[in-house]
């Protein structure tokens, strides 16, 4: 079955888009698999079909031969499978656009890590509510752009409700650079990735405020307890919390400033200018706490992000507050 995905669709055509359009490519390069990336903006797309390489975004790195930037949403739709990766906050509008081309049974793979703000929905329920044909799936797990789109040695997680979808989905869209585990865990699968993101943002600020390396270590061991103990009160399953899509992703989103989260919480930290926070944890703050507050799960460092960017407590006094909390058990 992996075999019929001759056609895959990317919708949305920065960096991580183009990525994964490149790994698709090279794993359909033996089953002939064409690939189609859709970007919105109409120069920007021609640009990158007359230079083969998405300038802004993957300077220096070819786009695969196999694979058709377009504008055209008519032609992404008219896929075998399609990689949705576009913004969590931009997931229901873009796949309103969609819906009405595309076929029922799509399998639509969400590959953005956060959670509706508004709704609190999870992307795969984002996808069921806004495309009630489609088959949902969530890609996460450890990967930056620039080492999946050069073909460097990456695994993640692959989930789907169908376990043979899930396989045939990971079949199809993996190779020799790209491995994928297939899982039926969507909730842990996608709860890693919102999570990891909001404590991504922690790391970066300890970094801006030279806080040390015991400071990060702590950090991102209590943030995987947070972690562990959000996703079991919303169902994740211990094994895909402690695998690539939780402490795997977890790991590398705390490492260092390729991270746009971690980038994002060390220019606060450092007291520098944001820009224009893209950065998917500053909108999954808010409602990863809310959530958690609604299941009694203790979550005091995504709080403490949370009291941070909503401007109700300085970085500093955030991390009084966490140093301050009464002495207890480890766990």
């Amino acid at each position: 079955m992996a075999a019929a995905y001759g056609r895959i669709g990317v919708m949305g055509a920065g960096a991580w888009g183009t990525a994964l359009a490149n790994a698709a490519a090279r794993a359909g390069r033996q089953m002939g698999h064409e690939v189609v990336l859709w970007g919105r903006d109409a120069a920007a797309m021609a640009q990158m079909a007359h230079l083969r390489e998405n300038r802004p975004d993957l300077p220096g790195i070819a786009l695969d031969p196999a694979v058709t930037p377009t504008c055209d949403l008519a032609a992404v739709a008219a896929t075998d499978a399609l990689l949705l990766v576009v913004p969590a906050q931009a997931c229901r509008a873009a796949l309103a656009r969609l819906a009405p081309l595309a076929r029922d049974g799509l399998p639509v793979i969400s590959c953005a890590k956060g959670i509706e703000r508004g709704t609190r929905a999870f992307m795969s329920e984002v996808i069921a509510e806004a495309m009630p044909g489609a088959r949902p799936a969530v890609l996460s797990g450890p990967s930056f752009a620039t080492d999946v789109a050069a073909g460097l040695p990456t695994a993640v997680t692959l989930a789907a409700h169908d376990e043979q979808l899930a396989a045939d989905l990971a079949a199809a869209l993996g190779s020799s650079t790209l491995r994928l585990y297939h899982s039926t865990d969507v909730r842990g699968a996608e709860i890693g990735g919102a999570t990891k993101n909001v404590l991504a943002i922690a790391a970066g600020i300890v970094a801006g405020r030279r806080l040390g390396a015991s400071a990060a270590a702590a950090l991102v061991a209590r943030g995987f307890a947070e972690l562990m103990r959000f996703g079991r009160a919303y169902g994740a399953k211990a094994e895909t919390i402690t695998g690539l899509s939780g402490l795997g992703d977890l790991i590398l989103t705390t490492s260092g400033p390729q991270s746009r989260n971690f980038a994002f919480g060390r220019a606060l930290g450092a007291g520098e200018a944001t820009g224009d926070r893209l950065a998917e944890g500053a909108f999954t703050a808010s409602v990863l706490v809310e959530m958690a507050r609604a299941k009694g799960v203790d979550v005091p460092v995504s709080a403490a992000v949370d009291e941070v960017l909503q401007g109700r407590l300085s970085i500093d006094g955030a991390i009084e507050a966490l140093m301050a909390r009464p002495q207890r058990a480890e766990g």
